[in-house]
């Protein structure tokens, strides 16, 4: 009796644990949302509202520059000064660790091991968390949130940069090793080739990050537009508040645009 290839095919099994799942997805979303307090909308509610909505659709266009003072062209290129300051400062410092991390790059796995273990330690920290340590360390402004995008993306691109050491071809190193290169030699016409393309997308797409992350700094004190946001929140005025949420999305909607197709030509 002869099967067709249909009978060869086998059935993907079905998940009997599936519904289980479902049940107990179901179980925490209603335990979480039970745990929020409402107590009800406030009367004034849709008065804020339509202030908030009228403000933003009709933002303050003045206050994108003013002569003597700060505006919104200042605070936008203040965001982006931090971001692309915070970026270069990781890109340099994790490249050691990167190396560090690599399993292809260590003789022992427990060399390399410690390496990733120390970029996760670095990764458990937020960008927020390590702004407040270093307003309270340097003072409020700039240079804090340099430093928190800085070390915080350490190990977010440590990582990065030794999953891509790993996955570089090893033909070209062993070459060189059987000609007799030295480690420098070695590195810098075998490794560095293979990697540096992937390590300039990783940055860019890093630095898109850090600019997301810039304008929120800001609003703990860490400089930036995050700055005269919050100030323009807490006063309730909606129109400063729409110009500057206008100047955000332009802003990093080019640098996305921009990064995009840097990191399509070197990949």
């Amino acid at each position: 009796m002869t099967h067709s290839w249909q009978d060869k095919v086998k059935k993907p099994k079905k998940n009997r644990y599936r519904p289980l799942i479902y049940v107990l997805l179901a179980l925490v979303y209603v335990w979480a949302f039970a745990g929020i307090p409402f107590e009800g909308i406030k009367e004034t509610a849709g008065q804020v509202t339509k202030a908030i909505f009228s403000g933003i659709f009709s933002p303050d266009w003045d206050y994108v520059y003013l002569p003597d003072g700060e505006d919104l062209l200042r605070g936008l290129l203040d965001t982006l000064a931090i971001s692309i300051l915070g970026t270069v400062v990781s890109t340099v410092l994790c490249v050691p660790f990167a190396f560090w991390a690599a399993v292809n790059m260590s003789r022992s796995r427990w060399i390399s091991g410690s390496g990733k273990m120390l970029l996760s330690f670095i990764r458990t920290f937020p960008e927020i968390v390590m702004a407040l340590l270093f307003i309270k360390a340097v003072g409020p402004g700039s240079f804090a949130g340099v430093l928190a995008l800085g070390l915080h993306s350490i190990g977010m691109l440590g990582k990065l940069f030794a999953d891509e050491v790993e996955n570089m071809d090893t033909g070209p190193t062993e070459a060189l090793i059987a000609a007799g290169a030295t480690r420098l030699q070695i590195l810098w016409f075998a490794v560095l080739p293979q990697v540096l393309p992937g390590f300039l997308s990783y940055t860019l797409y890093r630095f898109e990050i850090n600019l997301r992350s810039a304008t929120i700094l800001g609003i703990i004190g860490a400089g930036g537009i995050g700055t005269p946001l919050i100030f323009a929140l807490s006063s309730r005025n909606w129109d400063r508040v729409g110009i500057i949420l206008l100047g955000i999305i332009v802003m990093i909607t080019l640098i996305d645009l921009i990064s995009g197709a840097i990191r399509k030509k070197l990949v």
